[in-house]
């Protein structure tokens, strides 16, 4: 299977992949965490478990399940570590802690590295057997509510290593954290290269006009990733340049707002003809690879992101991308070279009608960006930097890890 990157990924992280398979071969690697489908960790997980299972490590992915209470409360616990104003009781902790109580007794948490991923699934680590415990968080900690912090910050403790997307969003916590950034994988049907036919026949299937520029963000629907911030970006953009816009995402197990912040989108968006709000299935991974090849500009005008995977998407297929400063964006635009980082609707309206009154730009920022994604934040390099935390943490105080 590693073969199949030779040419695509860059060649030092396929030698050290497999030096680190040869160090951890048959040994257990354990992720565990709240959904098996709908967002960038679920995405991610799919195909690192192949990678890991050819080099010889005996990989697990589980998930653990809750009630509709625990997800309004994580939920809510997502927020709050972003910054929002939400208050969790000591009655919600302990509804969160004995789910989780629930789960350990139905999962099996033997495993040479278990690698919790998120607020979800975090206090398992109260049940942890043997191994290296590592707690993977994936969203913006940039400002976190310091209670809610405080109290997961009880659960870090116990964890031998955490790992982070961004180095700001580090914590001074006494164990050892790491700085690792999520990937795509190049050679899934969200990345893979398609034919024109391809395109055609997806946006035809999804009723999308493609006469015209088309602006484009996917994502959840959340208020976190601004998708009524994008309309009046829009909004401004069609007094001067005819375009369209679609709003695309798909459903996640694990956020019951979805549903209502989709509605707020659609009646935002009023009878305008040429705003097209897509609720795709989850793993309608070639539509949203037809449409983002098929877009003239990508947006992803986040408040707050952890990371924001369909940026790195977007520059894959040598799309220029025009980003919320927040969070992890700012580690894949290098703004006005790959793309534009914006902080307003304005701003926002200002950049996509720059890109598209400039086709020259447009094609060296595309160019740019796709090599930036090659040397960054594909899946090898990701997979390369899981196993190094792994390894590391198994050598603690050595100052070289020799492979």
């Amino acid at each position: 299977m590693m073969d199949r990157y030779a040419g695509v990924a860059p060649k030092g992280d396929l030698l050290l992949l497999r030096k680190l398979g040869e160090r951890l071969g048959g040994r257990s690697f354990l992720h565990i965490n709240s959904t098996k489908a709908g967002g960038g960790v679920a995405e991610i997980l799919q195909r690192m478990i192949p990678i890991l299972s050819a080099l010889d490590i005996r990989s697990r992915w589980e998930v653990i399940q809750g009630d509709e209470r625990f997800y309004d409360i994580t939920k809510k616990i997502h927020n709050a570590l972003q910054g929002g104003p939400e208050r969790i009781t000591e009655d919600m902790w302990r509804h969160h802690r004995e789910i989780n109580r629930a789960n350990a007794g139905k999962l099996d948490l033997e495993a040479d590295a278990v690698l919790i991923h998120d607020p979800q699934p975090a206090a398992l680590v109260e049940h942890r057997k043997k191994g290296t415990w590592i707690w993977r968080c994936h969203i913006d900690l940039g400002n976190p509510s310091p209670d809610v912090f405080a109290a997961i910050a009880r659960y870090c403790t116990q964890y031998d290593g955490l790992v982070f997307s961004v180095a700001r969003f580090a914590r001074a916590l006494p164990l050892s954290e790491f700085i690792v950034a999520p990937s795509i994988d190049p050679l899934s049907d969200k990345n893979r290269e398609l034919t024109g036919t391809e395109i055609a026949e997806s946006l035809e299937r999804l009723g999308i006009p493609g006469d015209r520029p088309l602006i484009l963000q996917v994502s959840r629907f959340d208020r976190f990733k601004d998708p009524i911030g994008v309309i009046q970006a829009y909004r401004i953009v069609k007094k001067y340049n005819d375009c369209i816009l679609v709003l695309a995402g798909s459903p996640a197990d694990d956020d019951p707002e979805g549903a209502r912040v989709l509605e707020e989108v659609k009646n935002y968006a009023a009878d305008d003809p040429d705003i097209f709000v897509l609720l795709l299935p989850p793993f309608s991974d070639t539509d949203i690879n037809a449409l983002q090849r098929a877009a003239t500009v990508v947006l992803q005008k986040s408040l707050k992101e952890g990371f924001g995977l369909t940026v790195s998407e977007a520059m894959w297929k040598g799309k220029p991308v025009i980003g919320g400063a927040a969070g992890g964006i700012p580690l894949q635009i290098v703004h006005g070279i790959t793309g534009f980082l914006v902080h307003s609707p304005e701003g926002a309206a200002f950049r996509i009608r720059q890109c598209l009154n400039n086709p020259d730009m447009v094609r060296r920022m595309g160019d740019r960006g796709r090599e930036y994604v090659r040397t960054n934040f594909l899946i090898t390099r990701q997979v390369r930097d899981y196993l190094s935390v792994w390894y590391a943490l198994e050598n603690e105080g050595e100052r070289v890890l020799e492979l």
